[in-house]
């Protein structure tokens, strides 16, 4: 029938040459069946033939974008002067910036259409994105609740209004979001998981892991006959769950999890084998933690991101030279490549106290990052380079401008907040921080163990000890959080539980790397055990 109607159009333009319409239609049967070329001459025709049309200069702009040419396109639509563009037009234009990803001109198109047609929900919609994917979240925020209030039937909408609540540390409120979704959509797979994510991050373990185990469930199939996108959906479900086990102090579990993505493919396999490095040096297992990079990088000898973690694991075992030689041949002069194998030596020279060499890679690295993301990630690392060389000014001023391009940042906002309350600088700056820190991301251990050590120096004891203890439980092997509780107990007068964590403390460097131990750390702790012993054996035997 496509085919009739392109035959019986092309007699009629043939007839009526001059008729902006007809060539419109065959241009769009063209579109339909994939004939480009010919759509492209037909809607060329129409605008020749009226260069105010509304409708052929949209869908000549359309088409270019569909065929990825945003450069064309942008010059179809910029042609029509701005008194005379329709909110269509500048929808359209938003959508071409948006291709374009420069989400700053994509919102002011998009704002512009909505003002000129507040009822068209798709412009609405089209400025809500790239609010969104411009960082911009409260104002996303607000033009989806404009979306709901006129669609309540819109379920992708309040799965983005989830989305922002998550990211903006309001847990409750998105759960709310997604159940209003899950309501309007019938066995959705991403609802569900994003409920996961959710109850994850409020410290509901079980029912995050429950949620997922259902999905992995509902998607098994006999024989393992998996399509790709089943392989895909299987790895993230397995990703998730592992993570949840981790970060519940369930090793054994989480290597079981993340062992199952190894068959479903390389990529799948590679994240299984970082995800199982990672793990066992969460628990502390450092063997454990070599020998999954060295099976992962055997498996997969062509996979850049598993052997740059073997070189890692390589360093911090004492093979420094191998290691760096190891990373070094990764470059391949590709900035895409070598920003994250600059960040990666950068972070191996760190842990091996070689700083001007981590210096000078992270500076390549800054040089060649591109996209703001990277940038941040990149003076992320720069500024704890920095911290750990006790360079505190430049330190402070890397993640300021993180936090200057992502306020919400909780990473920087942790780092910079910590590093203030452990020198007693700016402490209630500091507090902010950390309280931010902790409500984007409440069950991350060393943000809890941060904001209980500015407690500490603000002389809040009882707020210290609740964050510093939750700390504890969620990392307990850090030596670190023993330390700060023990010091904590000796200033509320409790000698013997602080002498316990300060020995708790050192067993846990005794068994560390030496990539993890700062022997001035662990000087200033043995000496605070060793006076706390002699005050408890003085107590003891006045007692007696």
């Amino acid at each position: 029938m496509q085919k009739l109607a392109i035959d019986q159009y092309e007699q009629i333009v043939k007839l009526d040459p001059s008729s902006v319409e007809d060539h419109l239609l065959l241009g769009r049967l063209y579109s339909y069946s994939n004939d480009l070329v010919k759509a492209e001459k037909e809607f060329k025709t129409a605008v020749q033939l009226q260069p105010d049309s509304e409708e052929a200069v949209t869908m000549l702009a359309f088409l270019y974008t569909q065929e990825g040419d945003t450069t064309k396109a942008q010059q179809v639509l910029s042609n029509i002067p701005d008194d005379d563009r329709s909110a269509k037009l500048y929808s359209t234009l938003g959508y071409t910036y948006e291709e374009q990803k420069d989400y700053k001109k994509a919102i002011d198109a998009y704002r512009k259409a909505v003002a000129l047609d507040k009822d068209n929900l798709d412009s609405v919609r089209g400025l809500a994105q790239n609010l969104m994917s411009d960082g911009e979240l409260d104002a996303a925020l607000e033009q989806y609740k404009v979306i709901v209030d006129a669609d309540p039937s819109d379920a992708q909408s309040y799965q983005h209004i989830a989305e922002i609540d998550r990211r903006n540390g309001h847990f409750d409120q998105a759960l709310d979001a997604l159940k209003k979704a899950s309501a309007l959509v019938q066995d959705s797979q991403e609802i569900p998981y994003n409920m996961a994510v959710i109850y994850e991050a409020q410290g509901r373990y079980d029912e995050a892991i429950q949620t997922i185990q259902q999905l992995l469930q509902k998607s098994e199939k006999p024989d393992a006959a998996y399509t790709a996108s089943d392989k895909t959906n299987r790895a993230i479900f397995l990703e998730r769950l592992g993570n949840i086990y981790r970060e519940s102090n369930h090793t054994q579990q989480a290597v079981e999890s993340f062992r199952k993505m190894i068959p479903l493919g390389d990529d799948s396999a590679s994240q299984a084998y970082r995800e199982l490095v990672e793990t066992y040096r969460d628990a502390r297992d450092w063997p454990a933690a070599t020998q999954a990079a060295q099976e992962g990088a055997k498996k997969l000898p062509n996979d850049r991101e598993i052997q740059l973690v073997l070189a890692a694991q390589l360093a911090d075992e004492g093979h420094a030279d191998a290691a760096m030689e190891k990373a070094k041949s990764m470059l391949t002069g590709k900035p895409a490549e070598d920003r994250e194998v600059y960040v990666d030596m950068a972070q191996m020279y760190t842990r091996l106290k070689r700083y001007p060499e981590a210096e000078q890679a992270i500076a390549k690295a800054l040089q060649i990052a591109g996209k703001q993301d990277e940038k941040d990630y990149v003076l992320f690392v720069q500024g704890s380079i920095f911290e750990r060389e006790k360079k505190f000014d430049v330190a402070e001023e890397a993640f300021r401008k993180v936090l200057t391009s992502d306020p919400k940042n909780a990473g920087a906002l942790n780092y910079l907040g910590y590093m203030l309350a452990d020198r007693g600088t700016r402490l209630e700056e500091a507090l902010t921080m950390l309280r931010k820190a902790v409500q984007l991301d409440p069950q991350n251990g060393a943000y809890l163990d941060s904001l209980g050590w500015a407690y500490f120096k603000m002389g809040s004891y009882e707020q210290a000890e609740e964050n510093l203890r939750k700390a504890s439980e969620k990392i307990g092997s850090d030596p670190t959080v023993q330390d700060h509780l023990g010091d904590l107990y000796l200033k509320t007068g409790r000698l013997k539980l602080a002498a316990t964590q300060w020995e708790r403390a050192l067993d846990q460097w005794s068994h560390s790397v030496p990539a993890e131990v700062d022997e001035e750390d662990v000087a200033k702790v043995q000496k605070k055990l060793e006076s706390a012993k002699i005050k408890l054996a003085q107590q003891t035997s006045a007692n007696k």
